[in-house]
């Protein structure tokens, strides 16, 4: 071989490398960059799910403070119904 033919041959092998290395920088950035956007739409999907367990909360919250008033109210009649009985004894 000459040594025009081994510079061939470099050049072809730096070619080459080249090809792979910007192929592979290429696919690396094309991962990380859909990771990135799954991971935004995933992070909204929590932040929804958050807010309505915080809705549904504030709703048991006022679900429960209504029974418990309603609950008084009837430890009161209640009292009330057997004061009567006992003065009808």
């Amino acid at each position: 071989m000459s040594g025009h033919d081994w510079t061939e041959v470099i050049g072809a092998a730096g070619i080459f490398t080249l090809l792979v290395t910007v192929f592979t920088v290429l696919v690396v950035q094309l991962s990380k960059n859909r990771r990135a956007r799954l991971s935004g739409g995933r992070e909204d999907d929590y932040r929804r799910l958050a807010e309505a367990s915080a809705r549904a909360q504030e709703t048991n919250e006022r679900l429960l403070a209504t029974i418990d008033a309603r609950l008084g109210e009837l430890a009161t009649r209640t009292a009330a119904l057997e004061r009567v009985l006992r003065d009808v004894d």
